[in-house]
């Protein structure tokens, strides 16, 4: 089994994207996660192309260790000489120095001979290498460079002391064959290929990316540039999750697996979404709201009898908590008889045939069918949920100058409890006055005010969210008074809260 190195340029070629710029701090905090979940090589940046990128680096370079740092630089003295500075405080450094090859870039960019060019490249790795052993050389738009002279490049590089040789599909213009053949014609072209690690860089212009890397492994390349959520230029980089899961997910076939922590995926996604404010989409492979989401009653129905029927990974080996079945028009039988039985219902033959049928009618009128939802669907099918807590009482002062203080009266069984609290305001008052009573350890995750109509005298609606001991509930309450419709809400949650832990 090889292990291929995964060199993550979330932090260089992702924040390329549009409005993902990340400053010095958010980029420590992804550096830190990225060396958590066991990348092999951090490309922290670009350290010419600013002073926020230098300092980027270089915090990169001096916090983070354990890892190899690169920095990116053109085939310029100036480029490697900044890299290099930024570099210092590495345990672990790499240069990683770039030039087009492609005669189209050598045209109308660069406006230099191929033979400029090469000379270039075999001075700028000579040049790096006065700072550090580990140069990596990429030939900017590789797959669209004639061959030979890409070989020609390459075994100049590799003479010159580069170690690891990148070839990129800079515009993402490569089909995986195609790019398959290339990695093998190098293979065989290039006589001192042996002394480099090849590695790849891919774009998803064609949405090849992923595809692309992966054929790539399987023709010898050892190692993979990619991006936490494929984020990068344009169209974005190969996803850094995809092609891990794949390895780990077909082993055999690859026979190539890398060192990435799998469990610590989810985590990452969900920071790097967050900080660069790039959402990852509900259909997006390993890490999308649905990548473990089932709705369709076929499938419903095949993974609560075997899951490996509809699922070829676990959801927790991604460090996704687990799967989850969506109720919706598309849904069967097996999967609403599975949450009735987990909200507590258990109906006969005749109540679950009633109870589903008003269930794909109320499915067919909403998009997002909620246990509250089906909860009222069965409530004519089964005696009514008892009322554990009942408000009998309630009362609240507040104002400018008075510490808003509630006094409740609650219902418990066949018990009169009263309690007098004070708050940050009247509504965490009666929360607390409610909690002190029940003894309820629950976490109060949303809270919710809307108006039923229109006018003062309207109907005001609270929706809370509730979670206890791995149980989540939803409670509502309705009232021209919005305390007293706080409190129903919360003691409605409560008393569902404790139905679910029974």
């Amino acid at each position: 089994m090889r292990i291929i190195k995964v060199f993550d340029t979330t932090l260089r070629d992702g924040e390329q994207s549009p409005g993902a710029s990340m400053n010095v701090e958010e980029k420590l905090q992804v550096a830190r996660q990225l060396q958590r979940l066991g990348v092999d090589i951090i490309e922290a940046g670009f350290p010419i192309a600013s002073p926020g990128d230098f300092e980027a680096v270089r915090r990169v370079a001096s916090e983070i260790k354990g890892v190899i740092i690169a920095g990116l630089a053109r085939a310029k003295d100036e480029d490697i000489e900044r890299a290099a500075e930024a570099l210092r405080p590495a345990q672990l450094r790499r240069i990683h120095t770039f030039i087009a090859t492609s005669d189209i870039h050598l045209q109308y960019k660069l406006r230099l001979s191929r033979e400029a060019v090469l000379e270039a490249a075999e001075k700028a790795v000579k040049k790096a290498r006065q700072y550090t052993d580990d140069v990596e050389f990429s030939a900017e738009d590789a797959t669209r460079s004639e061959r030979d002279y890409l070989c020609r490049v390459l075994e100049a590089v590799i003479q010159a002391g580069a170690r690891t040789i990148n070839i990129p599909d800079t515009v993402g213009y490569a089909i995986p064959q195609e790019f398959g053949e290339l990695i093998e014609y190098i293979k065989n072209k290039v006589p001192n290929i042996d002394k480099a690690v090849i590695s790849v860089h891919c774009h998803n212009d064609l949405g090849l990316a992923v595809a692309n890397s992966l054929t790539a492994i399987l023709k010898g390349a050892g190692q993979v540039e990619c991006t936490i959520n494929g984020i990068g230029e344009r169209a974005g980089n190969a996803a850094m999750e995809e092609i891990v899961m794949a390895l780990k997910t077909r082993p055999r076939f690859f026979e190539a697996d890398t060192k990435i922590v799998t469990q610590e995926i989810y985590k990452t996604s969900r920071l790097v979404s967050k900080i660069t404010g790039m959402v990852v989409q509900p259909n997006k492979a390993i890490v999308g709201a649905n990548a473990f989401a089932h709705e369709a009653g076929i499938h419903q129905d095949g993974f609560l009898k075997e899951r490996s029927t509809y699922e070829i990974m676990r959801p927790e080996d991604v460090g996704i908590p687990q799967s989850k079945l969506i109720l919706g028009k598309h849904s069967g039988r097996h999967a609403f008889k599975a949450r009735l039985e987990e909200l507590g219902y258990r109906l006969s033959e005749e109540e679950l045939n009633r109870a589903f049928e008003r269930f794909k009618h109320l499915a067919d009128q909403k998009k997002y069918i909620f246990d509250e939802d089906i909860e009222t669907l069965v409530s004519e099918e089964v005696s009514k949920i008892p009322e554990i807590y009942r408000l009998l009482d309630l009362s609240v002062t507040s104002g400018t100058n008075v510490k808003p203080t509630a006094r409740i009266r609650l219902g418990i069984n066949d018990k009169v409890v009263e309690r007098i609290e004070q708050g940050d305001g009247p509504v965490d008052a009666v929360y607390r006055a409610i909690a002190s009573i029940t003894e309820t350890k629950s976490e109060l995750l949303r809270f919710e005010v809307k108006s039923i109509t229109g006018g003062t005298d309207a109907l005001g609606e609270v929706t809370v969210t509730l979670e206890e001991e791995g149980y989540t509930v939803r409670g509502q309450g309705a009232d021209t008074d919005i305390i007293v419709a706080s409190a129903k809400a919360y003691i409605n949650a409560l008393n569902k809260l404790a139905i679910r832990k029974r």
